[in-house]
Formats: structure tokens, sequence, C-alpha cells
């Protein structure tokens, strides 16, 4: 991180785009960040960074404070963000076997994963997941309780092999899911200790295929 005297060096280079003839001073910072000068000159002397007056005219004049503070480029962030995916991480949602009828809603955070580790998951596809956590047995020892999964939405098509999120009236289920002859739909656990679930067409709605899984966050 850079030191208050490089700061406020690259602060006079801001100022002196906007400010008409002459050379950009010390006072110059002091007043655009609202210190008195007498005490901006100690804050300089002590290496004292005022974090909060430096954040307000970096929003003001919207520039970068990762620039500002570590001499970071927008190319470098760019670089360094695109190694990491964003997943919508729905802490409170549990998709199991039964009871609690969970939907998605807009109570989620933002977690970021490796690329690497992401790729090892769920391959090149898409990348705009969501992850909930597993509750309950009935999917080992394939999934544990307790798991957590990364859901693809745009991937609905149940008559690929693979494990899906399934909303219905009774709740939030990952299960197998394979519609029958007589265009019922099963709900398969791979444990073989629950037996299949059947309901109706209308009962089921598809919310999205797991495409990977870790044991906890």
């Amino acid at each position: 991180m850079l030191t208050l005297a490089e700061i406020i060096e690259k602060l006079k280079d801001v100022i002196s785009e906007t400010k008409i003839g002459g050379k950009v001073f010390d006072k110059d910072v002091a007043n655009a960040l609202n210190i008195p000068q007498a005490t901006f000159a100690t804050m300089k002397k002590r290496n004292s960074i005022p974090y909060e007056e430096i954040l307000a005219f970096c929003a003001l004049k919207k520039i970068s404070v990762n620039w500002l503070f570590f001499d970071q480029t927008v190319d470098m962030l760019k670089e360094q963000t695109e190694k990491f995916f964003q997943v919508r991480y729905f802490a409170d949602i549990r998709a199991s076997a039964g009871g609690g009828a969970e939907v998605f809603d807009e109570n989620y955070e933002t977690i970021t994963v490796d690329e690497k580790i992401m790729q090892n998951m769920v391959g090149m596809g898409n990348t705009e997941l969501e992850a909930i956590h597993v509750d309950g047995e009935s999917m080992e020892p394939t999934l544990q309780d307790g798991s957590i999964v990364f859901v693809d939405r745009t991937q609905t098509n149940i008559n690929k092999d693979g494990i899906f999120i399934a909303a219905t009236t009774a709740g939030l289920f990952i299960k197998r899911i394979r519609q029958r002859a007589d265009g019922m739909v099963e709900l398969i656990s791979d444990n073989k200790a629950y037996s299949p679930e059947v309901l109706a067409p209308d009962e089921v709605t598809i919310v999205g295929k797991v495409v990977g899984n870790i044991e906890s966050l």
C-alpha cells in the first residue's frame, strides 16, 4: 500500500486536472479533503491516512480507490476479478426430501469461487450459478446432509440424466427426476431407504440442475 505522501502526489495529479494555472500544493489537497492544513501536515508527517475523507473525495471524483491506495490499474483489477466466479448463495434455503415450502427469493449473498475450482466441478458451462444447502440424507451417498450444491437454472431438461432441484407444493426437493410413460413424475432418491415419490406434472416445477457440490462454505 502506498504511503500518505505518495497518495498526496496522486491526489495532486487529480486536482491539477481541474485547477486553472499554477502548481498544486499540499494545502490544495487538504482543502479538497476538507481537512485543516495544520492537521493535514501532522497526518502527512505521521503517515496517518485520512481514509474517510479520501474515500469521499474518490466517490466525488469517480476515481478508483484501488488505483489510489494500491496503484492498481483498471486492467489489473479486471484480470484479477476474472479469476473468480460470482455465485449467488442462498444460505437460508434447503432442498430436502420433504417439508418447508422454501422458494428462491432475493435474500442471498454473493460468494466468489476460484476459477479452477469451479471448472473442476462444473466444467466450462454456464457460470451464473446459485448455491443452496442439502437438507437430509435422501441423496446419500452422492450428496451428504449439509452439503452445498451449485445449481444451473438454465438446465431444466429432465430427460438428461442428473440431479435436479424441483419445487413442489410440499417444498423444495433435490432428486433424480424421471417422467414415466403415463406422464407422472418420479422423484428418486439415491438413498435406497427412501422410496420414489410420484407427482402429477403440474405439481412439479424444475428449478435447475445440480452441476457441482462441496461439503460446506
